[in-house]
């Protein structure tokens, strides 16, 4: 089992920046991929951007430029940088972590872009 606390949500105008950070009760290390969604009111949940144990990152076409996944090991957190965000980006953001084949979600943070 593992658990994931976000945190670093909030309003921000368009063009301005967040970063969201996860931390996990077990070692970042013995967790096989990290990842964050998010989910706009009547939307599906969708993938932002993932980090592979290896180290290796992906992110949706969305955000691509914008966002930086990116670990502290340390620290056992995870953190999402969004910068130039745009309203669109509204949505709650959602840590995930595979562990041992199974999944894990946070409970959500909240980020609302708008003037």
């Amino acid at each position: 089992q593992v658990q994931l606390v976000e945190s670093g949500g909030g309003l921000v105008q368009p063009g301005g920046s967040l970063r969201l950070s996860c931390t996990t009760s077990r070692s970042i290390r013995s967790i096989s991929a990290m990842a964050w969604y998010r989910q706009a009111p009547q939307n599906q949940r969708e993938l932002v951007a993932t980090l592979t144990r290896a180290g290796g990152s992906n992110y949706a076409d969305s955000v691509k430029g914008r966002f930086t996944i990116s670990r502290d090991n340390a620290k056992n957190t995870v953190y999402l940088q969004m910068n130039s965000l745009k309203p669109e980006d509204t949505a709650i953001y959602y840590c995930y972590a595979d562990f041992s084949g199974l999944s894990h979600w946070g409970q959500g943070t909240q980020v609302t872009v708008s003037s």
